[in-house]
């Protein structure tokens, strides 16, 4: 019931969203977590805004952004993939 938490988005189930791309055409189709996990680090603001910290969270996040069992737990995804005939 918080409008702040309101969206009229389509929210994709990672592998729903690999089959939609693969069937729109598109091969070699990838996903990835945007945020990933790393969203949830209760004192992100600070992590970012120390360089250290701030790769030390980002090399994390790169380690788990194409795990399947983790891709969901990200607030958002990045498909990606070619079209074989352009």
């Amino acid at each position: 019931g918080d409008p702040q938490y309101f969206t009229t988005a389509y929210f994709h189930h990672p592998e729903d969203l690999h089959a939609e791309l693969e069937e729109a055409g598109f091969a070699n189709v990838a996903i990835f977590a945007v945020e990933s996990v790393g969203w949830a680090a209760g004192d992100l603001d600070d992590r970012l805004a120390n360089p250290e910290r701030r790769e030390d969270l980002l090399h994390l996040v790169r380690m788990v952004e194409q795990e399947p069992s983790l891709l969901g737990a990200s607030p958002h995804l990045l498909a990606i993939g070619y079209r074989p005939d352009n």
